[in-house]
């Protein structure tokens, strides 16, 4: 299973969240490009296949970062 860093994930959700939006905007071959790539790079960051499942993915990896972690687990060095 991946275990993507949540700081990565947060800036490949902010980069497809801008790129999205730009080309609804005003869709160019290169705003296209942009968009498959960063699809492309966020599902392979959550082991998934299709966007909708990579986004559900993020929210996960973000969600388990925000928690509070109990006494019992191993501290990051």
């Amino acid at each position: 299973m991946l275990n993507p860093d949540p700081k990565a994930i947060r800036t490949l959700l902010s980069r497809y969240a801008d790129v999205q939006l730009r080309y609804s905007e005003r869709p160019t071959l290169e705003l296209q490009r942009q968009l498959d790539d960063v699809t492309y790079t966020l599902c392979v960051s959550t082991g998934t296949r299709c966007v909708s499942d990579a986004l559900l993915a993020a929210d996960r990896v973000l969600e388990a970062a925000a928690a509070p972690r109990s006494d019992d687990e191993p501290q990051a060095a």
